[in-house]
């Protein structure tokens, strides 16, 4: 399958072939959704904690005598059943993470990367971002007809794109991601795709393996 390669001013520069068995496969949504679970949950936190009646401070006395108050018995204010008392099976520090085979985790990239097929636009590089200015990223944008949430993937170390970073992270829709970080969740929420040349070749590098 064959792709167009634009300019960042819309021009077809060219076509570039995407490799069947990285952006061609059929989605496999069990595993994508595995993949997207694994990744909100690996950003967990897990820190919600509330104490016990072994926990909370105080409550060494016995509030009243045992019998004769018409009450009924109590050993410790910091019982459950009084303000101020623990908490019954509250939550405790827990990590939610699981972990996905390699092979899982690359076939729910591919078949996140397939499933956008048609949302993907290809360019060359961004290398007529002269300056770090947004109003130029904003111009790349509306050249190419991009709009909503868009993912824009990208080598931004090297020379060409270095003052993509700069010019993109004032537009709130636009998403910057290094091919190595490439995640399912991040590729599925956005309405546009752009993908660079050389970030193609890379992660079809990697995902063929």
């Amino acid at each position: 399958m064959s792709k167009e390669i634009l300019s960042t001013t819309g021009e077809k520069l060219g076509e570039i072939t995407l490799a069947k068995e990285v952006f061609g496969v059929e989605p496999n949504l069990h595993v994508m959704h595995l993949a997207l679970r694994r990744q909100l949950n690996n950003a967990r936190q897990g820190s919600a904690c509330a104490k016990t009646r072994a926990e909370v401070s105080g409550g060494g006395k016995k509030p009243w005598k045992q019998k004769g108050t018409g009450r009924a018995r109590a050993g410790s204010l910091r019982s459950p059943l009084f303000a101020g008392g623990g908490v019954i099976f509250g939550p405790k520090p827990r990590d939610f993470s699981f972990s996905m085979p390699q092979k899982a985790r690359k076939l729910a990239l591919k078949s996140a990367l397939s499933s956008r097929e048609d949302q993907l636009v290809i360019v060359k590089d961004f290398s007529k971002i002269a300056e770090p200015k947004t109003k130029l990223m904003a111009s790349v944008l509306k050249s190419l007809n991009l709009n909503g949430k868009i993912l824009i993937v990208a080598d931004l170390k090297a020379a060409e794109n270095q003052n993509l970073e700069l010019a993109a992270r004032n537009i709130p829709s636009v998403k910057l991601l290094l091919p190595s970080n490439l995640n399912v969740k991040d590729l599925l929420e956005a309405d546009s795709v752009v993908i660079t040349e050389a970030a193609v070749n890379e992660i079809t590098e990697r995902l063929s393996k």
